[in-house]
């Protein structure tokens, strides 16, 4: 009888003690898992590639001075046309990327064959054609976008510059003669696009561009004596081209 006793007073010291003790232990906290990290799209570093595309060119062109026998447009008189052709080159640039904003440096060269006639027919079928050509253009631009992984959409602007022919020529008897001049024309250009990183080093893209040049002054008496002279303007030129860009350097970056 007292064995028994012992034995039941044991035990409930043994109770007590455990609850007590349960008592003085802090709840169980959750702790989270760490977050894995995930690989972004890094557009920072150096890039070649090419474009091709179409483009439009409106052409103007004002006579300033005729001392020619052949020519026989006066001052103030002129035309303006429109013409379009593929638009096709190469472009080279460095992206730097700071969080999900790209911005950047390119430079670009363009070969085109955007040209027209108009023919003067005021004094026969063959009077005064004239003919011109936007031959190629280059830019060097600044560029700044938003990333969102591997699509980056940009804006871009800087300087263009354009080389634009223009001749005529009078084949109407008792008087003919022709002539021709090539100038340069400076400008400034703007444009918006959207890129996708196919791998870390493959880049495709579309983009739209709009450039403006200033007027240059134009001779095109050719051999005869005197001057027929035209202040003449490729007063826009636009392009839509898609662009396919290799990128050097292009180690994936970790996100959380």
């Amino acid at each position: 009888m007292i064995r028994t006793k012992f034995v039941a007073a044991l035990a409930v010291t043994a109770l007590g003690v455990g609850a007590a003790s349960a008592a003085d232990l802090a709840p169980y906290g959750y702790t989270k898992a760490p977050a894995l990290p995930y690989a972004v799209y890094n557009w920072a570093g150096f890039y070649v590639g090419g474009h091709i595309g179409g483009s439009w060119t409106n052409q103007n062109w004002t006579n300033t001075a005729n001392t020619t026998a052949f020519g026989d447009l006066a001052p103030g008189q002129g035309f303006r046309q429109r013409g379009a052709g593929v638009f096709g080159g190469g472009q080279i640039g460095y992206n730097w990327q700071a969080s999900n904003y790209v911005f950047g440096l390119e430079g670009t060269i363009s070969g085109m064959d955007n040209h027209g006639t108009v023919p003067n027919t005021v004094f026969g079928a063959r009077d005064d054609v004239f003919s011109w050509r936007t031959n190629w253009m280059a830019t060097v631009t600044g560029r700044a976008g938003v990333a969102m992984n591997n699509n980056l959409f940009y804006a871009k602007g800087g300087y263009a510059g354009v080389s634009n022919h223009m001749a005529v020529s009078d084949g109407v008897p008792p008087v003919v003669g022709s002539g021709s001049d090539t100038q340069w024309h400076n400008g400034w250009t703007v444009g918006a696009g959207w890129e996708y990183g196919i791998t870390q080093n493959w880049i495709v893209g579309l983009e739209y561009d709009y450039a403006t040049f200033g007027t240059k002054s134009y001779q095109l008496a050719g051999t005869a004596p005197g001057s027929y002279s035209f202040d003449t303007r490729p007063r826009d030129i636009q392009s839509v081209v898609a662009r396919v860009s290799y990128k050097f350097n292009g180690p994936l970056v970790a996100g959380y």
